[in-house]
């Protein structure tokens, strides 16, 4: 009897796993894409294989002008399809009917601005591609190469981590090795990096993600919102 391929997945390295995935018929393949290191390794693994593929960029409106200088550098360079996903009020717009919320309710912020935005577009797809690893937080401790995830609508897709069982120095030799520069902002001693009110330094040097939401929270909960299917 053959193995399901969520467990063929967590003995496979990253390519020989996404040339196994892309072997067949995949369905409609998406990446979420920060730009943060670990989403620039998975996003060149796939555009070199499929070079069109939805690169999907919650374009929250407070990101770090780094953040968006990077992505427009990167997107034109490599030829990328991008596509900006905006909440349904701008920044203006929310802070004139909620106030500041990323200062008083970051994680109502985090939804309107991330979660409600990308829970819709992964309707339209099958295969959803991450940067997520292992060692970036103990939210991600139990992650799988590939999980079932169902989205608050009920429908389900397949959520692929290509990269969680890689350890930070593999990451950056992929980039050093493949000529890719890195955002900006790692220079500049950020480790994890997400909306610039809500991103500092690590409070803790072996946390990366201690810089978060000034410690209240570890996840924005676009990882956390859709519900893993057993």
């Amino acid at each position: 009897m053959t193995a399901p391929i969520e467990e063929i997945a967590e003995a496979c390295p990253a390519e020989e796993l996404l040339d196994h995935l892309l072997g067949g018929e995949t369905g409609r393949c998406a990446i979420t894409c920060s730009f943060q290191a670990e989403d620039m390794v998975v996003l060149d693994l796939l555009r070199r294989r499929l070079p069109a593929i939805p690169v999907l960029f919650l374009d929250t409106g407070y990101h770090f002008h780094e953040t968006y200088e990077y992505r427009d550098r990167m997107s034109a360079a490599w030829k990328l399809n991008l596509v900006n996903l905006a909440p349904a009020m701008t920044v203006a717009e929310q802070e004139n009917s909620f106030g500041i919320l990323h200062r008083t309710d970051p994680s109502r912020c985090c939804h309107l601005r991330k979660v409600k935005p990308l829970m819709e577009a992964l309707e339209s797809f099958d295969l959803w591609f991450t940067g997520l690893r292992r060692e970036q937080s103990p939210t991600r401790r139990n992650l799988k190469k590939i999980e079932q995830h169902a989205l608050p609508s009920g429908r389900s897709l397949l959520k692929i981590n290509l990269l969680a069982d890689w350890r930070w120095a593999q990451v950056a030799e992929y980039m050093s090795a493949r000529g890719i520069e890195f955002l900006p902002l790692y220079a500049q001693g950020y480790p994890s990096i997400g909306c610039e009110p809500c991103t500092d330094r690590p409070a803790d040097p072996g946390d990366p993600r201690s810089g978060r939401w000034s410690g209240q929270k570890l996840e924005c909960g676009i990882h956390t919102f859709s519900r893993q299917v057993k």
